[in-house]
């Protein structure tokens, strides 16, 4: 089974931004470096400071983004550009879930509903489970699922206890924690005072909580992967799809740091190669690679002989409207106008699937690998003895890759306990959701700024927090991992982690000078992390 197939996650909020926090409690580190950068791009180390990698926090200062001139993403606004992979199970992975669509839908009045197939089919997919469960004849009432226990005492038994007085974000734990204990009456009766107090089109907790208030109750059914996979038939058309990934793509920073900086990386290491090879393991649409052919094309004695390896999977594919073809085409095309000699070689499986021979590595080839917000995908030993997650990171190392570019969200949502789970996603969702408003904010003015963004949460971030917080074992694709656990793995493996330069932090910065300052850079043991405020939100590391 390849879980990548199995359901489809929005990558990278980040490839699935996409995609897409995962955790490995025996690998976690006791603390670590997080390096400021001064306004040169370099370590400050008056004001480094020790962290405890167990908070994930930033330092409590960074330099402030001068103004720059902006990058010319021309390239990105090409046929390759949305391509925010419709695997981005994420930031951002860059895939989305539903919102909380039941009590959402009704407490909305109609000019702030879109109908999106992903709202509705989350209504949908639970009528649907509700008549598996109790038979026919059963229905909604008034936004709500009626089931055998609900009872009118619930409601006000939970306004005596206080919960109405708490905030949106601990009622949510709180409902979470109940779930954990199996307290199936406190569950029910928190999610009745939830349903009056989120909304998509809210404030960023409001909109957040209605998503995961939906992953609740879908995993309170004991049907999350049901739900999650019933979904799938309420699925935006490619050419919606690709629209909301384009969206995201241009509100939030996260693809952009990505294909950036991986792009100098290797870049960098492939200066005096005249032969590449670039296995890129979440080719998406492959626009990550224009800006590579277009650097290549300018070096001097004339480009190198560039040949990438596209790996895909029915995600890649649907939001395309076709198979690798498409990028293998575009990017043919593209090569030749800049004068590259270019060839492309089409790998159409998941990650799990990759074997050695579906690589076609040839002798005299300079290799570069690029994980893209995709390893988190790997089911790892939790899931299963065979541990594609690990498999997968050794197949690599036996070809032996000039530079390996890992990207990847910094959370950790992979082995912890539900609850520990659950407010970890909540955090990292709730910071993202604020940096969406820093670029596209609410503005009830506009309503079409609203439905962009209202269609771009629910369809490439919110499926895969419903993903996090419904469905176990194999059925779940979403296992974030930080930094320290992705080091702990390579390294196992035998890789060695190479410091990312200065160019490649001049690069990323040129890209953040056109976001709010909110978001920070800083350095960490060598990698590159960007955040939002004080949180830490995707890392790019380098390894040989």
């Amino acid at each position: 089974m390849q879980t990548s197939q199995k359901s489809r996650s929005s990558g990278a909020a980040i490839h699935r931004l996409y995609h897409q926090p995962d955790q490995v409690e025996p690998f976690c580190l006791t603390g670590s470096y997080y390096q400021i950068l001064n306004n040169n791009g370099y370590p400050d180390a008056a004001t480094s400071r020790r962290q405890d990698t167990s908070v994930q926090s930033f330092p409590d200062q960074f330099f402030t983004l001068e103004s720059s001139p902006a990058v010319d993403f021309s390239a990105y606004n090409s046929p390759f550009a949305a391509s925010v992979s419709s695997s981005s199970r994420s930031p951002f992975s860059p895939q989305g879930s539903s919102q909380s669509c039941v009590s959402n839908l009704h407490n909305s009045s109609p000019e702030n509903t879109y109908g999106s197939p992903i709202s509705n089919g989350f209504e949908l997919a639970l009528r649907e489970m509700k008549m598996e469960l109790l038979g026919p004849g059963s229905d909604f009432e008034d936004g709500s699922i009626t089931s055998s226990f609900d009872n009118v005492n619930r409601y006000h038994k939970m306004l005596q206890m206080g919960i109405s007085n708490l905030d949106l974000k601990q009622m949510l734990i709180a409902c979470a924690h109940a779930m954990d204990d199996g307290a199936k009456e406190d569950v029910q009766g928190l999610m009745e005072v939830l349903q009056s107090k989120v909304s998509v089109d809210g404030e960023p907790i409001q909109r957040l909580g209605a998503y995961m208030l939906e992953g609740l109750r879908a995993r309170q059914l004991s049907s999350g992967s049901v739900i999650y996979k019933k979904l799938r038939c309420y699925e935006p058309s490619a050419k919606e799809l690709m629209s909301y990934m384009s969206i995201l793509y241009e509100i939030c920073p996260y693809y952009k740091f990505a294909y950036t900086s991986a792009n100098v990386v290797i870049k960098e290491a492939m200066q005096n190669e005249r032969q590449i090879h670039v296995i890129d393991f979440l080719i998406a649409q492959g626009s990550q690679w224009i800006q590579l052919i277009e650097d290549l094309a300018k070096r001097p004695g004339g480009p190198p002989r560039l040949r990438v390896t596209g790996v895909d999977d029915f995600d890649s594919s649907y939001a395309r409207g076709g198979g690798l073809s498409l990028v293998g085409e575009r990017l043919t095309k593209f090569a030749q106008s800049q004068g590259v000699p270019f060839e492309f070689h089409a790998a159409a499986l998941s990650g799990s699937d990759v074997e050695w021979g579906n690589l076609k590595v040839e002798p005299g080839e300079a290799l570069a690998v690029n994980f893209p917000y995709m390893l988190h995908h790997m089911p790892d030993e939790s899931v299963s003895t065979t541990n594609h997650r690990d498999r997968l990171i050794r197949l690599v190392k036996r070809l032996s890759p000039k530079v390996v570019t890992l990207l990847e969200q910094e959370s950790n949502t992979n082995t912890s306990s539900f609850s520990k789970r659950f407010e970890e996603a909540l955090e990292y969702y709730t910071a993202m959701f604020e940096s969406i408003d820093a670029k596209l904010p609410r503005n009830m003015d506009l309503r079409r700024d609203d439905r962009r963004r209202i269609s771009a949460e629910e369809n490439c971030v919110a499926r895969d927090m419903v993903n996090i917080v419904a469905c176990e074992d194999t059925d779940r694709v979403e296992r974030h991992e930080p930094l320290d656990k992705w080091r702990f793995r390579l390294e196992s493996a035998g890789f060695t982690s190479c410091p990312v330069s200065h160019s490649v932090v001049k690069a990323v910065q040129e890209v953040l000078s056109e976001f709010s300052e909110c978001y920070r850079l800083g350095q960490r043991e060598g990698a590159l992390v960007l955040g939002w405020k004080n949180r830490p939100m995707v890392t790019c590391s380098a390894w040989r």
